[in-house]
């Protein structure tokens, strides 16, 4: 019998017992944790959070949030849609009867207004009679009226009454210079108290009615624009002549649109070398700086000279053609609009801040005058917001066939003239009546009422802007002009409701300047371009490697501190 050694079976068994032991160590688990392990690796992470939330957080609202400044909405609303102001003008006219005792003239007065409200369809635009004390009439003054005129701004019309014992009928005189209308009545046609019309009082509200009768149509048409505008301005526009209805819609596409300045531009332009000089000074000082002066109230003026020599047409441009029967060189109508040769004549279309209106005196070559319209012979034209032309044909001598060397102050008469009449239509004057300070102050109603309208719809339009898009910042300049805007909305509206139609247009003015600024603010259309997918794709990159450490340290925290909290709850 042989026997196992020793040794052998002592080394089967430690062989057996070998994965036993080392199963008990690989389960065996991790020493406890330190409670000030703990405590630090809480400790760091409620900081890092801490800094976040107290630090971070405000530092990058500040930042990065869009200041909005509040604005009235509501109240830019009401203006665009009209339910705040609805504008009329009461024109006061003062009558004066220096021949009637002070009963008959209010009788007269009565009935007048009377019959002028029978015949007034637009309840906006009315005219307002009133007796002028005897005290205040210059019996002795051939013109009468005219001091008390100037002195009151709120009277749009004086009518100076004077009986004369020829007349079968009324007839009536405009002065041309001064807002005042002399009627001229047989006494017979005074109205007796028990009467309630009588034939002076229909024949002065009729011309009371023809004298603002362009103006009304035309505030009715600027109206009837507005969005919040009711039906009765369109119903007068529908119940004109379509005369006056061209007329006006002629008007308004001639005119410029309105500024508080213009620039005028007086280009002298000769296809020779004569003439190189013009008394231009000389000219704008006698023939245009009444008229300017008159416009003061409406807007401002520069003005700009030169000129320019060897200035041919256009090669493109359809040249003129010599017409025996009319024994003159000719354009055509048609041809008119290319005259100006912008490609070499140094016309600038803007100069300043305010539009350039441009005037060109055109002295044709000694070879081409003659120089007229073929359809009508005319030497003078308008082009529509832009400017007018005048062509000068100097005379010529048969010893001396050439152009003069200078143009004379009374040489340049007839265009001056012609070009203070194309200054009135492009400002957008009517053409009646016949006196110029009464057209002069229909343009400031005019006027008035189309800013005021102006400004209103740009507040709406503001108001929408901000409404639509809530990611656009609204600055305090923004919020300040829009303040200023409504003030001056405000006292516009209430000066034309008490007939200051001159301060009415002052207010409208700023507040239309106001309205623009703050529509057209730079920071706001900036911000239009920066949505907020912008803003997710830049935060992103810079956030996640940061954000996600953080966020899984504080979830296995919590979920630690949760455990813990278990555990002692269901210990004894």
């Amino acid at each position: 019998m042989s026997s196992k050694p020793e040794g052998l079976e002592s080394s089967n068994i430690s062989c057996n017992d070998a994965p036993a032991m080392s199963s008990e160590t690989v389960q065996r688990p991790p020493p406890p944790e330190k409670p000030a392990a703990i405590l630090t690796r809480t400790k760091v992470i409620a900081a890092f959070w801490a800094v976040i939330i107290f630090l971070g957080f405000p530092i990058w609202w500040q930042t990065t949030s869009i200041h909005r400044a509040r604005l009235p909405i509501q109240e830019m609303v009401n203006w665009a849609s009209g339910k705040t102001c609805r504008p009329v003008f009461p024109l006061e006219i003062q009558f004066a009867t220096p021949s009637l005792p002070v009963s008959d003239a209010q009788h007269l007065l009565r009935t007048t207004q009377h019959t002028l409200d029978d015949l007034n369809e637009f309840s906006a635009h009315h005219l307002r009679l009133k007796l002028l004390e005897s005290s205040n009439i210059e019996s002795n003054s051939p013109d009468g009226l005219r001091s008390i005129t100037e002195d009151n701004a709120d009277t749009v019309l004086s009518v100076r009454l004077i009986a004369q014992e020829d007349l079968t009928a009324p007839r009536s005189v405009l002065h041309s210079e001064t807002t005042q209308l002399d009627v001229f009545y047989p006494p017979s046609q005074v109205p007796v108290p028990s009467s309630s019309n009588s034939p002076l009082s229909a024949f002065i509200a009729e011309e009371l009615q023809r004298l603002f009768g362009e103006e009304k149509a035309t505030i009715a048409h600027v109206l009837s624009n507005n969005n919040g505008a009711d039906h009765q301005p369109a119903a007068v526009l529908n119940s004109l002549p379509p005369q006056i209805a061209e007329t006006i819609n002629k008007r308004e596409r001639r005119s410029m649109k309105y500024a508080e300045t213009y620039h005028l531009a007086f280009s002298l332009f000769t296809p020779g070398s004569a003439p190189s000089s013009w008394d231009i000074e000389a000219a704008i000082q006698e023939y245009l700086t009444p008229l300017l002066q008159a416009f003061s109230p409406i807007s401002n003026f520069t003005v700009d000279t030169q000129v320019q020599l060897y200035a041919m047409f256009s090669p493109m441009t359809p040249q003129p053609e010599y017409d025996e029967s009319q024994a003159a060189w000719t354009l055509k109508k048609e041809d008119l609009s290319a005259f100006i040769n912008a490609a070499e004549w140094p016309l600038s279309p803007s100069i300043g801040s305010g539009p350039t209106i441009n005037f060109i005196l055109y002295v044709p070559a000694p070879s081409q005058s003659p120089m007229v319209v073929k359809e009508n012979h005319a030497t003078s034209w308008i082009i529509p917001q832009w400017g007018g032309v005048f062509l000068l044909n100097a005379p010529l001598s048969t010893s001396q066939p050439s152009n003069p060397s200078h143009l004379s102050k009374e040489s340049l008469q007839s265009a001056f003239l012609t070009f203070s009449h194309q200054l009135l239509t492009l400002m957008g004057t009517p053409a009646t009546p016949t006196s110029l300070p009464l057209r002069l102050q229909t343009l400031i109603r005019i006027r008035a009422a189309s800013l005021l309208l102006s400004a209103s719809s740009t507040m709406g339009s503001l108001a929408r802007l901000t409404k639509s898009l809530p990611s656009i910042p609204i600055p305090a300049s923004v919020a300040t002009s829009v303040s200023t805007t409504l003030s001056h909305l405000s006292s516009a509206c209430d000066q034309l409701r008490e007939g200051r139609f001159a301060a009415a247009l002052a207010s409208a003015r700023v507040a239309e300047t106001e309205a623009e600024r703050s529509f057209f603010e730079k920071s706001m259309v900036g911000q239009v371009y920066f949505p907020d997918e912008h803003k997710v794709a830049v935060y992103l990159p810079l956030l996640g490697p940061i954000g996600v450490p953080l966020a899984v340290g504080l979830l296995k925290e919590l979920k630690r501190i949760i455990a813990g909290w278990k555990s002692r709850r269901s210990s004894p």
